[in-house]
C-alpha cells in the first residue's frame, strides 16, 4: 500500500486508534535504562528524550510530569504529506486538547493528556467522519 498525500483522504481515512497504556516523556543522558522499552525517542542537545510507559519509568525512577494516551493514525501517511498534522492539531486545540505528534514511517501518533484520551478519540473520529461526508 503507497503512502496517502491527499489531505481530506488522510483526514477521512485516519483511523484513529488509542493504544492501552499509560504514557510519559522522560529525558537520560545516555541510552535507555534496563527495562525500559521506548515507543519513540528524540535525540536532543540537552539529553534523549524518550516516550515509555508510565510503569516502566516509575520501575527506573525516570521523573516525569506529563501523563499522555497514545493515539495512532492507521492511515499510511506519506512524510511530505500537507496538513494533516495542522487539521488534527487545529481540531483538538478547538476542543481545549494539547497533542504531541510523532510522525513514524507509517503512521502519525498523537500523545494527548491521559485523563481526556476518549475524548481526544471522539474529537478525531468526529473530523474523520465531516471529511468522509464532505468528500462524496
Amino acid at each position: 500500500m503507497s503512502a496517502e498525500r491527499d489531505l481530506t483522504r488522510l483526514v477521512a481515512g485516519m483511523r484513529p486508534e488509542l493504544n492501552p497504556g499509560r504514557y510519559v516523556f522522560v529525558t537520560v543522558d545516555g541510552p535507555a535504562p534496563a527495562g525500559v522499552v521506548p515507543v519513540a525517542t528524540i535525540a536532543e542537545r540537552e539529553g534523549l528524550t524518550l516516550v515509555v510507559r508510565q510503569e516502566e519509568a516509575d520501575a527506573a525512577s525516570l521523573a516525569y510530569d506529563y501523563v499522555a494516551g497514545w493515539i495512532t493514525l492507521r492511515v499510511h501517511s506519506a512524510l511530505d504529506a500537507v496538513g494533516l498534522t495542522a487539521a488534527v492539531a487545529r481540531e483538538l486545540a478547538d476542543a481545549g486538547l494539547s497533542c504531541n505528534v510523532v510522525a513514524g514511517f507509517h503512521h502519525d501518533h498523537l500523545f494527548v493528556e491521559q485523563a481526556r484520551a476518549d475524548e481526544a478519540l471522539a474529537v478525531l473520529h468526529r473530523l474523520a467522519e465531516r471529511a468522509a461526508r464532505s468528500s462524496v
